[in-house]
């Protein structure tokens, strides 16, 4: 079976994968719907969190995957509406990949507020 993880700076050195802490466990979301797991990653945007990209798995090579790191998986059947902690962790396992390109001068309040804005957009057109 087909499942999609979110994914940071995905097919780089740099790559992470999504978890969330439940006690002292990792837990990889592994969503039966790309619509959901597109919506889940649009709602970690909207927390100012990294943006995420959305990739297909099979589900077995996500369970080994968690087995080797220690963590646990949880299938999120299509449909259900899962909302991201309140809280994101400090620091990361990774690092996000931030484009050479950026000048300094660029004023990062008014490109947070725009993506702010165009994120909020897109997760209304969810509803």
């Amino acid at each position: 079976m087909r499942v999609f993880v979110l994914l940071f700076n995905a097919r780089t050195e740099n790559e992470g994968i999504h978890t969330v802490k439940l006690g002292d466990r990792n837990v990889v979301l592994m969503f039966e719907s790309e619509d959901d797991a597109t919506r889940f990653s649009l709602l970690l945007e909207a927390q100012d969190f990294a943006t995420a990209a959305i990739e297909a798995f099979e589900v077995e090579e996500i369970e080994e995957f968690c087995q080797s790191a220690n963590y646990e998986c949880k299938l999120i059947e299509e449909g259900t509406l899962i909302i991201p902690p309140e809280t994101n962790l400090e620091q990361t396992d990774w690092q996000v990949d931030t484009p050479p390109t950026l000048a300094p001068e660029t004023s990062t309040s008014d490109l947070s507020t725009s993506e702010l804005d165009a994120i909020r957009r897109r997760l209304e057109g969810l509803l």
